[in-house]
């Protein structure tokens, strides 16, 4: 019996803990980046959270983010690797030459936001709307440029017209409207929503990214400026939004950079090279995924000082 004992108190004290960090998680803000499929390195690093059960209070997702965002929040590990890498060629969201030709579309946007959470690989509406995150999906809007920060908790197909709003890449995906309003990609207006997270009043901000350490955005060529000008000529601040984006993506970067360095926020960024917008590549995509889960098994102790501190 005397023997018990000491397993006892371990197992008791990893139970204080465990509540301790609850309490934590309760107060925190995690924010999830971009980058069409780089978006499968957060997916891998939230897997990784999923499993040790480990939720935030709060989320902000914002394109791809915001597909990680809702699966995160439903507490479906793995749904948004699956969604990513199809392993049937039928199920493969970026199309071809000849089909972007007849679709006028990039990506097949119905399949990701209709078929997949309604019959292909379903989504936990029941545990998203039930659940006490408060997640908030980036979008643009096309009249104003400006980000807005939307919530949905009781309307399954608002919620994933949201999300398909938040990422629909421009030139690439067509405008969304959402309550007659028109919206686009929400990583044009606030690619990575620091400044929201700060103002949601939690100390403690984890950012996922899915660049590497010190990449910054390069001006935008003279040619792709007058593409942009005369697909959005209809919405002026718009365009002022996407010509002068690449100034204020790297304004944020220094800035998380900076508060990284004061200890103020936990970074997780990729170690490897990132893979592009599109891979198609199902072992790259694979491998990219794979370094995210690892990456954050990692670094997990390390964030985990962090929301204790």
């Amino acid at each position: 019996m005397w023997e018990l004992i000491p397993r006892l108190r371990d197992v008791s004290a990893r139970l204080q803990r465990r509540e301790s960090e609850e309490n934590i998680m309760q107060k925190a803000t995690i924010v999830l980046e971009g980058g069409a499929t780089r978006g499968i390195f957060t997916s891998g690093a939230l897997d990784c959270l999923m499993n040790q059960d480990i939720y935030f209070s709060n989320v902000i997702g914002v394109s791809a983010g915001s597909c990680n965002a809702v699966d995160y929040v439903s507490k479906q590990p793995g749904r948004t690797r699956d969604c990513m890498i199809p392993t049937d060629k039928n199920l493969n969201y970026i199309y071809g030459f000849r089909k972007v030709m007849k679709e006028k579309t990039l990506m097949n946007m119905d399949l990701i936001f209709d078929k997949y959470p309604n019959e292909l690989l379903p989504f936990d509406f029941d545990t998203y709307f039930r659940s006490e995150i408060k997640c908030e999906l980036v979008v643009t809007n096309c009249l104003t440029g400006k980000a807005e920060y939307l919530q949905e908790n009781e309307d399954r197909k608002r919620l994933m017209k949201i999300c398909r709003a938040s990422s629909s890449m421009p030139l690439i995906t067509p405008i969304v409207n959402i309550d007659g309003v028109p919206y686009l990609d929400g990583g044009l207006a606030d690619s990575v929503p620091i400044g929201h997270a700060q103002e949601l009043g939690n100390e403690k901000i984890v950012v996922i990214l899915t660049r590497n350490k010190g990449y910054r955005k390069t001006r935008m060529s003279n040619g792709m400026i007058r593409v942009y000008r005369r697909a959005y000529q209809s919405y002026p601040e718009l365009l002022k939004t996407i010509l002068t984006r690449s100034f204020h993506y790297n304004m944020q970067m220094n800035h998380i950079e900076r508060l990284e360095q004061e200890g103020r926020i936990f970074v997780l960024r990729p170690g490897v090279k990132p893979v592009s917008r599109l891979e198609r590549n199902m072992e790259t995509l694979q491998a990219f995924y794979d370094h995210g889960y690892h990456l954050m098994e990692r670094e997990l102790d390390c964030m985990m000082e962090y929301l204790e501190s």
